[in-house]
Formats: C-alpha cells, sequence, structure tokens
C-alpha cells in the first residue's frame, strides 16, 4: 500500500501573494475559524497577509499554510536576549482531511530552513484548545522548548 505522501501530488514551497494565492488562504483561514479549535481565531482578509508565506499544495490546491513575521528583540526577558533576530510563526494550519500526515512538520521545517541563516530563534504563541495536541507536536516532534504558559480560569 503506498503512503499518503506518495498518493498525493504534495509540494512545499514559498509563495508570493498573488491573487489566486491570498484567496486560498483567506479562505483555509475562514475554514480554521469555523473549526473554533482555538481561542479568538479570527479569520485573515488580504490585509492580513505577509509574506513570506509557506504552503503546502496538493495537486496545485494549497492544503496548509504558515504565516510569520520578523522581529528583533527591543526589551530584555528571560530567554532571549536585546538585540536577537527572530522568526515568529504567526500561524500553522492543515486542513482537518489532511491531518496526522507529517503536513505540518514539513511546512515547519520549511518555515526553519528559510529563516536559519537570519535568525537565532524561531517562537510562535499558541491558543489552541487542545494544548496537549500542540505541546506534543511542537516540543516532542519539532524539539522547541516550552518556555511559559498563561492560564485562565473564567469566574
Amino acid at each position: 500500500m503506498l503512503s499518503f505522501i506518495e498518493e498525493v501530488n504534495m509540494k512545499y514551497e514559498i509563495k508570493k501573494l498573488d491573487d489566486d494565492t491570498i484567496v486560498q488562504l483567506v479562505n483555509l483561514s475562514k475554514k480554521w475559524e469555523s473549526e473554533s479549535c482555538t481561542w479568538g481565531i479570527v479569520a485573515n482578509t488580504k490585509d492580513d497577509l505577509v509574506e513570506p508565506v509557506f504552503v503546502a499544495e496538493d495537486n496545485g490546491v494549497i492544503i496548509g499554510y504558515a504565516l510569520g513575521h520578523y522581529y528583533t528583540v527591543e526589551e530584555k526577558t528571560s530567554y532571549i536576549p536585546i538585540g536577537a533576530k527572530c522568526f515568529m510563526l504567526d500561524e500553522i494550519y492543515v486542513l482537518p482531511e489532511y491531518r496526522n500526515k507529517g503536513i505540518g512538520k514539513e511546512l515547519f521545517k520549511l518555515v526553519e530552513k528559510h529563516v536559519i541563516n537570519t535568525c537565532k530563534y524561531l517562537t510562535l504563541s499558541t491558543s489552541t484548545k487542545n494544548y496537549k495536541s500542540i505541546l506534543h507536536f511542537y516540543v516532542d516532534e519539532l524539539s522547541m522548548t516550552f518556555h511559559s504558559a498563561f492560564l485562565i480560569k473564567e469566574m
């Protein structure tokens, strides 16, 4: 039996924000919002999208993406020194029917490969409703370091 990656024509790349890419990314973020799996997620508009854009495509259709931005640390933290160049992974999303197939991991690797020579740190913050799977994905599978948590109890 063929593996998932062999069954589909998967392609991972950095894309320019042309009209077709924008439409696909906005539609994917609307699907993400409708899943209600992340606290406070709001679908992107065209104005929210900035390059670089990392995508996973199945036969030319975007089925997952990662978005982020570069920044320089300006205030002292306990974990990143002032002046350090960083890339913040703002969003990483894969359609539900494509999850648990290694696609998110490949998108993350594409981000790493793209920023490794310009940044000292790759960072992210998440508001997922399924923290156990997110911790497993980022810490166990992608070797990120867990640094802190912000917990809330509604009264």
